[in-house]
């Protein structure tokens, strides 16, 4: 499974503890969103990208004082564990009708995620070099965690992470006075809410204000739309996905602004194992293509084989969505989007990757949605 990684300020006078334990009784987490001019702007599309890839079993963990804290798993509540935090949260624009229906009191909090300890939060934290210096090879994500609110980490990276909070508080587990407590009365809340379709949490709104035409205005958005649609198709056009995740990144040993991050990434696993079997890339240009965003997206391609596939490139499969692709950019694709690698040692076999798929998209005005084609 995977993780997601909450980061947490603490008030004047108040320990890194009291802070995370104020969320932890609640048994729900919400970023604050400042808005100015009623607009969503890309940071703020970006957060939504994250809720939308969330799923119920993922880990949680808290980082407050160069510690982390945990452990958790995320829950569902009125069968989904990303909500809206009252009625039309998702758009900037508060409605002071709306507000009075919040689970948080919190006007700033607009979208929820709803969790559950597993097996407790502990008040015993882990130091954050302790925690990379017990796995450097699994920790990618948690490097580049510099002034974010939170991250989301992949199978691996998360029982690392997992591990060394546990291991560290072996001592602690049956041991409730080093656990934080958990009340109910929050996921109650939800529960008792007689228009429970008014807390559902898409992509609809953020695409309809970043819109124009049938065109998105912003790239954020457009990740964040098919991030949306992955998880709700499960296989039409990208496939279906055990994992997926945006701006992930892809050269976590440069410093934070050189950073490459890959615009979508993800994984599935066989069906009924814990095994990696194929591993996905998208590259988005919210506008036309050009010859460069084939580079780009080769470039992710020859990482995640380099660093996941090792060596087999079989093992993965790259879209590249634009509004449109120019005759150029489809001429080049084939001579650009291809490697040729090796399979086997004891026969050597020779193999050839193509598996480089392009697809225009296009936002439709009167269902809220995005469609797409493939070229």
């Amino acid at each position: 499974m995977a993780g997601y990684i909450f980061t947490v300020k603490k008030h004047k006078n108040e320990s890194a503890v009291d802070a995370i334990g104020n969320i932890v009784r609640k048994g729900i987490y919400s970023t604050n969103l400042k808005i100015e001019n009623n607009y969503w702007g890309p940071a703020h599309e970006g957060t939504f990208s994250d809720y939308l890839s969330m799923k119920p079993g993922d880990n949680v963990y808290f980082f407050s004082d160069r510690n982390l804290y945990g452990i958790g798993i995320l829950k569902n509540i009125l069968d989904d564990c990303k909500l809206l935090n009252y009625p039309n949260a998702d758009m900037p624009e508060l409605n002071a009708d709306d507000f009075k229906k919040n689970i948080l009191e919190d006007q700033a909090n607009r979208i929820i995620c709803t969790f559950e300890e597993n097996p407790h939060f502990f008040k015993k934290g882990v130091d954050m070099d302790k925690v990379l210096s017990s796995n450097p090879a699994a920790f990618k994500m948690l490097r580049a965690m510099w002034k974010l609110s939170f991250i989301k980490i992949d199978d691996h990276e998360n029982q690392a992470l997992f591990d060394i909070i546990l291991k560290e508080n072996e001592e602690n587990l049956a041991d409730s006075n080093t656990h934080m407590q958990m009340e109910n009365k929050y996921h109650q809340k939800l529960l008792q809410q007689t228009s429970k379709k008014d807390y559902i949490f898409n992509s609809k709104n953020i695409l309809k204000l970043s819109s124009s035409g049938d065109t998105i205005k912003h790239e954020m958005a457009l990740e964040a739309g098919i991030i949306d649609y992955i998880s709700s198709t499960q296989g039409e056009i990208f496939g279906s996905w055990d994992y997926i995740s945006h701006q992930v990144v892809a050269s976590p040993f440069k410093p934070i602004d050189y950073m490459d991050k890959m615009d979508i990434f993800g994984y599935r696993r066989i069906s009924g194992y814990e095994t990696i079997s194929k591993y996905l890339v998208i590259e988005i240009k919210k506008d036309d293509a050009d010859t460069s965003v084939l580079s780009q997206v080769m470039k992710y391609v020859d990482w995640i084989n380099q660093e996941y596939s090792f060596g087999d490139y079989g093992m993965i499969t790259a879209f590249v969505v634009a509004k449109d692709f120019p005759q150029e950019v489809i001429s080049e694709k084939d001579a650009i989007g291809n490697r040729t690698y090796i399979k086997g040692i004891r026969p050597v076999e020779s193999a050839e990757w193509k598996d480089l798929t392009l697809v225009k998209y296009s936002y439709n005005e009167l269902t809220g949605e995005l469609e797409f084609t493939i070229i």
